[in-house]
């Protein structure tokens, strides 16, 4: 027997929480670059500035790889953005653990999991969304005639 699919949501249901969870996964996203960048720039004593280049690249190297697709939208990207959230999530547990770094602990769980809860939803809904607009249009197209 064929698995029965199930419904689509409606569009009107859909739209405004694409539009809530695109923000909220922006916002999240750029929060925890702009927390890593502040924390790394204001809290260490380098002495040369190519030490802080590359600690910051080597910590931003998992968000850089995914930045264009979520910039863009994609929901492949945000699900791939969902799963370095947990990266973070682990770093800033490790972070919180340690005294002198508890702040930057809590800021980087917070927004890690915002990132992971808001990217999860996001390509949930999208690819949702993309499916009811493709079936859309497919309705509205004629049927092919038989030649």
């Amino acid at each position: 027997m064929a698995k029965k699919n199930k419904p689509l949501p409606e569009l009107s249901w859909l739209l405004p929480r694409v539009k809530v969870t695109r923000v909220l996964s922006l916002f999240s996203f750029f929060a925890l670059l702009a927390v890593l960048l502040l924390w790394n720039l204001l809290h260490f004593d380098f002495q040369d500035y190519k030490q802080v280049s590359i600690i910051v690249l080597f910590e931003f190297a998992a968000l850089l790889v995914v930045a264009p697709g979520v910039v863009l939208g994609s929901p492949y990207a945000h699900v791939w953005t969902a799963f370095i959230a947990n990266l973070y999530f682990l770093k800033g547990v490790l972070a919180f653990i340690d005294p002198s770094r508890t702040w930057l602990g809590i800021m980087e769980i917070f927004l890690s999991v915002s990132l992971f809860l808001s990217a999860m939803m996001y390509s949930r809904w999208r690819s949702q969304l993309n499916r009811v607009r493709y079936a859309q249009t497919d309705a509205e197209r004629p049927p092919l005639s038989a030649q």
